[in-house]
């Protein structure tokens, strides 16, 4: 396990409002958190980002100089800055808004007002993704497991990246889309497949059907990483032959719990 804790992290909290920063500023220290640094501008948070680097960005949505879209991509555009986990603190519901921010790998999406759960997921996510805590199994050596990584977003893949990789796997194999990730498996054998649902060209439901049904490897575990919320869809997936759904955001503790439970059954 992870010897972290809330106490040890480093957070940035960009939010213009005063109230709101004040706000959440006190639920951070309900939690144990105490290294706060504050901004309330997208220039004022990069000019502190290159001189103390934060565990956590905390960020609001709109700002005067910009929207918090342009502080996620600065952030992953810099392989510096790469290993700074992100979080979205807003009031904002509309799906096609936040979709940016599910696909790119925040660490979390937290309602305003948001409660004490929401936050301490957050902060635990944080830290499961900055910690190394290998999986223990019987049945595997971990670190010659053999992972697909499927998704047509960079972001999203290196977010899955660095999470599976925390937990002692290696062995990592990236593919574009499910019609990359097909011609990829007619030439390799993989222990575990994990796909996106949305994905162009061939979308992670064929891609299920293609190995359930005229793959070499038609037994193989499939973890399907979706921010989609359509309940047919996801029944679609699951009667194709899908292992395990997992949410966009998703919690580095629960996609422990599923490969545990995937690769030792």
């Amino acid at each position: 396990m992870h010897n972290l804790s809330p106490s040890e992290l480093s957070i940035l909290l960009l939010e213009p409002s005063d109230t709101q920063r004040k706000i959440i500023i006190s639920r951070l220290q309900q939690e144990g958190v105490t290294s706060i640094q504050t901004a309330n501008t997208i220039s004022a948070a990069k000019d502190i980002i290159s001189r103390h680097k934060p565990d956590l960005i905390a960020s609001a949505l709109h700002f005067d100089d910009g929207q918090a879209t342009d502080l996620l991509l600065f952030i992953k555009q810099h392989s510096e800055y790469q290993d700074i986990q992100f979080m979205l603190v807003s009031s904002e519901c509309r799906r096609e808004q936040l979709e940016v921010f599910r696909q790119s790998g925040v660490v979390a999406i937290l309602p305003k007002p948001f409660n004490a759960d929401h936050l301490a997921t957050a902060l635990n996510s944080t830290i499961d993704l900055i910690s190394h805590d290998e999986l223990d199994l019987t049945h595997f050596d971990v670190h010659n497991l053999r992972v697909l990584v499927v998704d047509d977003s960079r972001m999203a893949r290196n977010v899955i990246k660095r999470t599976i990789s925390n937990l002692g796997i290696q062995l990592i194999t990236e593919a574009e889309d499910g019609a990359q990730a097909i011609n990829i498996m007619q030439q390799n054998m993989f222990d575990l497949v994990i796909t996106d649902y949305n994905m162009p060209s061939v979308d992670g439901l064929a891609l299920t059907q293609y190995i359930r049904n005229e793959s070499q490897q038609s037994h193989i575990p499939i973890l399907m990483v979706s921010s989609e919320a359509n309940d047919t869809h996801l029944s679609n997936v699951s009667s194709a032959g899908v292992n395990a759904l997992c949410d966009k955001p998703f919690e580095p503790n629960l996609v422990k719990q599923i490969l545990y439970k995937l690769l030792e059954e």
